[in-house]
């Protein structure tokens, strides 16, 4: 009786399992994770390719894809992976200075546009039509000539041709911001144009801002790839991923197709994702789906 009644008192504790949800949130923040260890593994394999590691080697020149080489080689007997690492960094190290230096263009120009008068908003809409209207790849071109070539004029051709459409956001979204009562109250309590900049603007644009920058990224290291392999961006002795392309279309007609289809297919890979993060990163900050 004593050993029921204690039973009764003290209750055995049941243990409820307890179910991980995994939502879209979780989802979306892994696929973030996941592409931008990858990108920086790629970077730090990049950079600590030597160049002995591209060194020229005729009697294995031309190897088909194995272990020792995962890529090939190519017709100067150089071990394709690493040149395929080592371009693909390049492109992508020229991606984030274009795309930064892009971001940071149409931040000013978009902040220009909504606050500082109507005659300054028609000009700089005026540039941004024009801009739109002259296709990237010429227009890169015609800058990287003017500016001298090389790495330079990559960088200076792709960042001046990728702001007109962030610029064109973020410009919306500050007039959107200036119309609300917030920035209406904070002006009728004397706050001055660059407090209200600073406090109500600014903090609001900079979400949009980070992931339009990102979006222009693919775009950066695509055309990039694009104008070097059109023989207008790099000198021939970079090991870019346009370059690589370039060379190896005379080979390929020769059966050696590894030459292109490798480089090609990571330059792809990394330009979706980077696209990929930077779509995730909007799902994250738009209210709809921030916390599903």
């Amino acid at each position: 009786m004593m050993e029921e009644a204690a039973k009764v008192k003290n209750p055995p504790i049941i243990q409820e399992n307890k179910k991980i949800t995994f939502g879209a949130r979780e989802r979306t923040i892994s696929i973030i994770a996941f592409c931008a260890l990858v990108i920086l593994t790629t970077l730090i394999m990049g950079s600590n390719i030597s160049d002995t590691d591209l060194a020229v080697n005729f009697s294995q020149k031309n190897l088909a894809p194995s272990i020792n080489h995962l890529f090939g080689t190519d017709w100067m007997g150089r071990d394709m992976f690493a040149r395929t690492i080592k371009g693909i960094t390049l492109s992508i190290k020229i991606g984030l200075l274009s795309s930064l230096l892009s971001g940071i263009m149409a931040l000013i120009l978009g902040l220009m546009s909504a606050t500082c008068g109507k005659v300054v908003d028609s000009i700089i809409s005026w540039f941004v039509d024009l801009v739109l209207s002259v296709p990237h790849i010429l227009l890169i071109i015609l800058i990287c000539f003017a500016v001298g070539g090389g790495l330079k004029g990559v960088v200076i051709g792709v960042s001046l041709t990728h702001w007109p459409s962030l610029a064109r956001l973020i410009r919306s979204e500050v007039m959107q911001i200036k119309s609300s009562e917030y920035v209406k109250i904070s002006k009728n309590f004397g706050k001055s144009n660059i407090y209200i900049a600073k406090k109500h603007i600014l903090p609001h644009i900079l979400p949009q801002l980070l992931v339009g920058t990102l979006l222009i990224f693919p775009h950066a290291v695509l055309h990039e790839a694009s104008i070097t392999f059109l023989g207008f961006g790099l000198s021939p002795h970079e090991p870019a991923i346009g370059i690589i392309l370039s060379e190896s279309m005379k080979y390929l007609s020769t059966g050696y197709w590894w030459l292109a289809f490798f480089p090609g297919l990571v330059l792809l890979i990394a330009s979706m994702m980077v696209d990929t993060t930077g779509q995730n990163l909007r799902k994250l900050i738009d209210p709809k789906t921030a916390y599903k």
